[in-house]
């Protein structure tokens, strides 16, 4: 039965569906704290050990957070998770597949005590291959260590505080099991991965296919593109390897006048659906089916404007957290629906996903109801050897993974010289900065890279600039000139540290405004909170947030990014609270976020 469009939306990897139907592992586990790290000494992995799990998770939700049930905010490095799952050994040319969204921060995974995976990377997914560790059918043990040490400062980490109580901007930790886990039985030759890229240009999409293994025979692929039942392209192509590249031909593309239709956009954020059949290239006898989407648009700058399906497009976002109370960086599947239809009733056009690479259900609805995303890597908080070689992989993973959505628009490998304090005067931590931009560039060159976002910037395809002034006329003047769009800057100095670093050359970049504004109500005598400013009434909320947006809407600025989306934790700076509601009425953000002089048309 092919999927709908509500069991895509469901589904925990929504760009990659395949039949017959995935089997979901979220819900209650055994659970484990192992502080004196004996775990591996006493086997707790072994099938027929039990005594150590003395308590009950609910996956996948943190141990720190009220959801998961545990909700324990002590520095805990070591944790176990266990449960029983009902399996049948694979039958002949099919493999059983056990998948993570995330494990925050390295994990190892057991089946009947046998070592089945391990992934280091807090923020992006894997999968274990369990075909082999299954010697019999019915109940099998399936246990997972994850380790997560709070101290561990070359650890990519973003938000998520070191310190055992939360401090300044940053909130309580995402330890362990924080995105779904699923069961899926699989053909053993089958599509691993799938990119998608769009050229409307030359009425293009490149199509990237990723085997699970080298073929042992020739293979056909056959694609097929459709939008509301109108086949745009169908297309066969041989393999010639593991990874197979080929330009699908869309005509449709090349009509101008009916583009409108078919190109995606915040406003109209029209989706294509795709098909992917492996089969054998001599009988037609098909071995894998997939169905994926994709969205039909390019991203572009030139003369200091950001382009949109090469026209110009005001970015007007605002930074979120992704973080929820009572499940910290992890949410349910409406929770994030929820969050994409918030950021668009107020009037945004996207977000700037901070210090958190999103959930691919997160991604799928921008995608779908129409965001553009900043995506950004986590960052260490050292520089060395280490950061480098944990930065590097798992910012690889990231984009490989997420490529293909159209809502994400921009990548940021770093975020205010966090993990880099001195690039101005230490030479190798400006040149893993420019390594990133290159390696981002290399991994997609179809979309802006930002090698370090808010100042001390080298190389970069947009300037992102952080000014927390909570005067407006500093605002216009420092931006609202016409000559920012050739690179012309007020101030080299706006903030507490240099725009930009010796030898950094503007040629055409857009310059945006990527953190401004987060002022906040005057908090309780003795009440923990961090903002910018306070403000002590509506009124005064609505009348400073109005005039910073006015006057980060000048002409020399290419789009803004408001400080922040919700408030998180003590940081209550958001033009919502943490619990989603709005600080004034949602007409009036709407309102101030998309009045005239601020919006350029799609």
């Amino acid at each position: 039965m092919p999927h709908t469009h509500l069991d895509v939306a469901g589904h925990p990897r929504p760009q990659l569906v395949r039949d017959p139907d995935w089997r979901d592992l979220n819900g209650s586990w055994q659970f484990a704290y192992d502080d004196e790290e004996r775990g591996r000494t006493d086997r707790w992995m072994d099938p027929g050990v039990t005594a150590p799990y003395t308590r009950t998770i609910t996956v996948p939700y943190p141990p720190e957070s009220e959801a998961s049930g545990v909700q324990d905010t002590g520095f805990h490095p070591v944790l176990w998770y266990r449960r029983t799952v009902d399996v049948s050994r694979p039958v002949a040319g099919r493999r059983l597949l056990l998948h993570f969204g995330a494990v925050d921060y390295r994990a190892d995974v057991w089946l009947g005590g046998r070592l089945v995976g391990r992934h280091e990377g807090g923020h992006t997914g894997f999968s274990c291959d369990l075909t082999d560790a299954v010697d019999r059918d019915g109940e099998q043990v399936l246990v997972v260590r994850a380790e997560d040490r709070p101290l561990d400062a070359a650890q990519p980490r973003g938000k998520q505080d070191w310190r055992r109580d939360p401090h300044v901007i940053w909130y309580h930790r995402t330890s362990g099991i924080w995105q779904p886990v699923w069961l899926e039985d699989v053909p053993d030759e089958r599509v691993r991965a799938l990119h998608w890229t769009p050229d409307v240009a030359h009425a293009l999409v490149h199509c990237r296919v990723d085997l699970s293994r080298w073929p042992r025979r020739p293979l056909h692929l056959t694609v097929r593109l459709t939008k509301g039942g109108q086949v745009l392209a169908d297309q066969r192509v041989l393999t010639d390897g593991q990874e197979t590249t080929f330009d699908i031909a869309v005509p449709a593309l090349r009509h101008g006048q009916e583009l409108d239709d078919l190109l995606w956009s915040p406003e109209h954020p029209h989706l294509v659906d795709a098909s992917v059949v492996l089969s054998d290239a001599a009988d037609g006898t098909s071995v894998d089916r997939v169905t994926s989407y994709l969205g039909l648009r390019d991203i572009g700058w030139d003369n200091g404007v950001f382009l949109l399906n090469h026209k110009p497009y005001f970015l007007r976002l605002a930074l979120q957290q992704g973080y929820w109370p009572a499940s910290h960086l992890s949410a349910a599947a409406d929770t994030l629906r929820r969050e994409a239809e918030l950021a668009k009733e107020i009037g945004l056009n996207g977000l700037r996903i901070h210090q958190k690479i999103e959930d691919p259900r997160f991604l799928y609805w921008a995608d779908r109801l129409g965001l553009v995303l900043w995506e950004e890597m986590p960052s260490a908080y050292v520089f060395g050897a280490t950061t480098v070689e944990r930065v590097v992989g798992e910012w690889t993973e990231a984009i490989s993974r997420d490529l293909s959505h159209p809502s994400i628009v921009a990548w940021v490998p770093v975020n205010e010289s966090w993990s880099v304090p001195n690039p101005a005067v230490v030479p190798a931590q400006r040149h893993f900065m420019d390594a990133l931009y290159h390696l981002t560039k290399a991994l997609d060159p179809s979309r802006p890279a930002v090698s370090n976002d808010g100042w001390e910037i080298s190389a970069a395809d947009i300037w992102g600039v952080h000014d927390y002034t909570q005067r407006a006329e500093v605002l216009a003047e420092r931006y609202g000139h016409a000559s920012l769009r050739q690179g012309e800057v007020v101030e080299q100095w706006p903030g507490a540290k240099r725009l930009t670093l010796d030898g950094a050359r503007h040629h055409g970049q857009p310059v945006v405004l990527s953190e401004f504004g987060g002022a906040t109500f005057e908090p309780a005598e003795g009440a923990e909170w961090f903002g910018y400013d306070t403000v002590a009434t509506q009124q005064e909320f609505a009348d400073r947030l109005a005039s910073l947006v006015r006057a980060a809407a000048g002409s020399g600025l290419a789009g803004f990014c408001y400080t922040q989306f919700t408030d998180t934790e003590q940081e209550t700076n958001g033009l919502f609270t943490a619990d989603r509601k709005p600080k004034i009425p949602v007409a009036e953000l709407r309102s101030i976020l998309t009045r005239p002089g601020n919006a350029v048309a799609s």
